[in-house]
């Protein structure tokens, strides 16, 4: 655990560089891989309302032993909750199913832009900082333009933008946009959805290390200056994921990732057309 390197947020809290991620993790086995999670070093864990496993984030926070101060907690707003007052009552209902009194992180989980709701949802988040029952907020999947709006009609500008980033979809523009507004960039599916695994670079690169593909992606993302959270049910996959912090990719590896980057590599939804 003391190899766990940590960003400061805009807002002056502390984030864990490397959480564990619960997308797709079945909710009767939620607890038990937080639990194991937590056992194994992680002191943040990334889930959603759209999840469905909340629930089991708590429980395994609490199972674990550490104080609810040890371990940083994210869930996020989903699309059909858009707005301010729908926005609010959706984080009480998150609340109540993670069983605490306050997250650490809030976020939008997409703009839904057909909506138009985002900018009230944003502004419904500002609240819940205000009283101290988000301690920092952010957005997931917003692009430029989402920034630039709920920055300028409020002035708050989002601790994290937590977007699609792995080794073929890099977002370098995106990125850029976030250093200079000092959002953290965050990134899910970090590891392509295990579609990068087999690529040939990255598994050279791993052979040179003596670590596996997805370590070599995991320490990229940390060296980039990113936070990330891999997904895993697998106890020793979980462990993996997190011993990233005693080797360093230098400048020909990274260089060489860096070249992995398409304009077709994209997984997910594109935020322009999705919710």
């Amino acid at each position: 655990m003391s190899d766990q390197t940590h960003l400061t947020l805009n807002d002056g809290r502390s984030i864990p560089q490397v959480g564990l991620g619960v997308w797709q993790t079945p909710a009767d086995t939620t607890a038990d891989t937080v639990a194991v999670a937590l056992a194994a070093g992680y002191r943040a864990v990334d889930t959603a309302a759209v999840y469905r496993n909340e629930k089991g984030v708590g429980e395994g926070v609490r199972r674990s032993g550490l104080a609810r101060n040890e371990v940083f907690v994210t869930t996020k707003l989903w699309n059909d909750n858009q707005g301010y007052d729908a926005a609010l009552t959706a984080f009480d209902k998150s609340l109540g199913r993670l069983g605490m009194d306050h997250v650490d992180l809030y976020l939008i989980h997409w703009p839904a832009p057909t909506q138009n709701l985002y900018l009230d949802s944003w502004k419904a988040l500002v609240r819940l900082k205000e009283e101290g029952r988000a301690k920092s907020i952010g957005v997931s999947n917003f692009a430029v333009p989402h920034l630039e709006r709920i920055i300028g009609e409020t002035g708050v500008t989002p601790a994290v933008n937590q977007i699609e980033l792995h080794p073929r979809f890099q977002q370098s523009a995106l990125r850029a946009f976030h250093a200079d507004k000092g959002i953290l960039t965050e990134s899910w599916s970090p590891l392509g959805q295990g579609k990068t695994l087999d690529d040939p670079t990255l598994t050279a690169l791993a052979q040179r290390h003596g670590k596996t593909a997805a370590q070599v992606i995991i320490r990229w993302h940390v060296q980039l200056g990113l936070i990330v959270i891999p997904k895993s049910v697998t106890p020793s996959r979980i462990a993996e994921n997190l011993d990233v912090f005693g080797f360093a990719l230098d400048d020909a590896d990274m260089a060489a990732i860096a070249g992995l980057d398409g304009a077709q590599g994209r997984i997910g939804p594109d935020p322009a057309a999705f919710g």
